[in-house]
């Protein structure tokens, strides 16, 4: 059988908006209830539908419009996938992500489901379009056919808008999440966002920050650990307040507990650079960030402190480029492998480090693995199993909320474990040093909460969930900080942001530099 043109496009978008869209039309009946709303759903069907192929209309010519649909088949099985499976949106942050995660991460994601998403929404109609015999005109009626189909498909979409104004000023100034579920529209415009970004002048040299930085004091040499944590949640903490007990080992410290901090962001590339950045939320750009130095590099300007990053996730997402850094992610380095190699094989080998810089401050950051989904099942071992029956699938849709989140809080637990034993690390140098440790989840996790779960949402639409972190602080009984922390102490209720980390960072070493704002310094908050 031959066909025009004209007539894949039009089947073609068709089939993205019938098998594609599932969590876009499931998402929109949450806010527009089918029974009471069924013309304003049908009409979000025809505009999909002509967007679509408009869009396919504008992209395709004779000789690009069979790679074009295949690839689009492909790439839209991929996003139906994961939009219908773990309620995410593939935005330029989803792709960042993507990108950046290691073989290790794409392998605990595959799935038989993926594989059946793969073969039927990608493959299948990528055959059918690359045997079906596709007849053209001349090149003068193509393009007058194309013109036309552009025309048609435009004026359907603004008389249709035009006709249910009330519904559409609504949809698109009140529900602006709700459009970024739709495939393949939004993941073309992100594929293009990600794009410009990418091919952003990279030859820029990096922003120096921070060059007056100097430590003056001559007191005790200060030893600080930083734990960068993955996915941990403030509200699955039992120092929160959690009926069930997740921190019983941090339960026994003289722990300062920090209840309320927001993330930066809702990934682990978005929020790890702005956390160690020096700028605020508000004013942070990861295009930016990239030539920008971070407030380990302030540090490293003062030339008194040692500084190395160890990582046990995928990396540090550029911001120990300019730092000694350390893969423990392999049994290479990491001691503590069984499968998986385990938080707390990064502490192993760490008194070497300190005692080859006798005459310098430490700082020493640990980026966990954490909670890190959506196989918490594989984030501790066996022993902290405390929590059962536990989800132990990729497929988190296949499991009871109760077995995700059994298998989450367990995930919690062996954290308090590893959070216990780098304070036991510390506790040896603590009368003759000046010691502590900072503990800060870089975002939070979506559990299957309204249908979503993991996390990557934007932060403007992003559940609670997904942006109040877990966060603590332990130092020494000798600490040159006593009274702040007795302070501190009297205060663990108030807000706090990851804007707040760097600045407590300089405040903690005594780091003087004109950028250093001890408003911002949590330890600051007894001044």
């Amino acid at each position: 059988m031959q066909f025009t043109r004209n007539h894949i496009i039009i089947l073609s978008s068709l089939f993205f908006v019938a098998f594609y869209n599932v969590s876009f039309f499931s998402h929109v009946t949450e806010v527009y209830p089918l029974g009471e709303n069924i013309g304003f759903l049908a009409s979000l069907g025809i505009v999909l539908f002509f967007f679509i192929l408009f869009l396919l209309q504008l992209l395709s010519y004779r000789y690009t419009l069979k790679p074009l649909l295949i690839f689009f088949f492909i790439a839209s099985s991929f996003a139906a996938y994961f939009m219908d499976t773990y309620g995410v949106m593939i935005d330029d942050g989803m792709l960042i992500n993507a990108l950046q995660t290691d073989g290790a991460e794409t392998l605990g994601l595959l799935s038989l489901k993926m594989g059946l998403y793969f073969v039927l929404l990608g493959l299948l109609p990528s055959y059918v379009v690359y045997k079906t015999k596709i007849t053209y005109g001349t090149f003068k009626k193509e393009l007058i056919s194309k013109l036309m189909a552009l025309g048609i498909a435009l004026g359907v979409i603004l008389v249709t808008i035009a006709l249910l104004g009330g519904n559409y000023a609504s949809f698109f100034r009140e529900h602006k999440q709700l459009r970024q579920y739709t495939n393949p529209p939004f993941w073309i415009y992100s594929v293009g966002k990600l794009t410009k970004t990418l091919t952003a002048n990279t030859n820029r040299p990096i922003e120096q920050m921070g060059t007056d930085a100097q430590i003056s004091h001559g007191g005790k040499r200060k030893i600080l650990v930083m734990v960068v944590g993955e996915a941990a949640r403030w509200d699955h903490f039992s120092l929160n307040g959690y009926e069930r007990e997740t921190n019983p080992n941090l339960r026994k410290e003289n722990i300062i507990n920090l209840a309320d901090v927001s993330s930066c962001g809702t990934s682990t590339a978005h929020s790890v650079p702005c956390m160690f950045s020096m700028r605020d939320r508000s004013s942070f750009d990861m295009d930016d960030a990239k030539f920008e130095e971070n407030v380990l590099d302030v540090i490293h300007h003062t030339g008194k402190v040692a500084i190395i990053w160890r990582d046990n996730n995928s990396n540090s997402k550029g911001v120990a480029d300019r730092v000694v850094y350390e893969n423990y992610k392999s049994n290479e380095h990491n001691t503590m492998c069984e499968g998986e190699c385990r938080d707390e094989g990064m502490l192993v080998g760490l008194d070497r480090f300190v005692s080859e810089h006798p005459d310098q401050d430490i700082l020493i950051v640990l980026h966990q693995m954490g909670n890190h989904g959506p196989e918490y099942f594989k984030r501790y071992p066996k022993a902290f199993e405390k929590f059962t029956p536990v989800c132990t699938t990729n497929q988190l849709e296949a499991c009871t909320q109760q077995e995700i989140t059994n298998a989450y809080d367990n995930a919690i637990l062996y954290t308090d474990d590893f959070l216990a034993k780098t304070i036991a690390f510390l506790q040896q140098y603590d009368e003759a040093n000046d010691v502590g440790m900072i503990y800060m989840s870089d975002h939070g996790e979506s559990l299957g909460e309204n249908g979503i779960y993991l996390h990557g949402i934007p932060y403007m639409f992003a559940p609670e969930g997904q942006k109040h972190v877990g966060s603590l602080m332990w130092f020494g009984a000798h600490s040159t900080h006593q009274t702040n922390i007795d302070t501190l102490k009297q205060n663990t209720n108030e807000s706090f942001s990851q804007d707040n980390l760097s600045h407590t960072l300089l405040g903690f070493f005594g780091v003087q530099t004109t950028i250093y704002q001890p408003q911002k310094d949590i330890l600051n908050v007894a001044q």
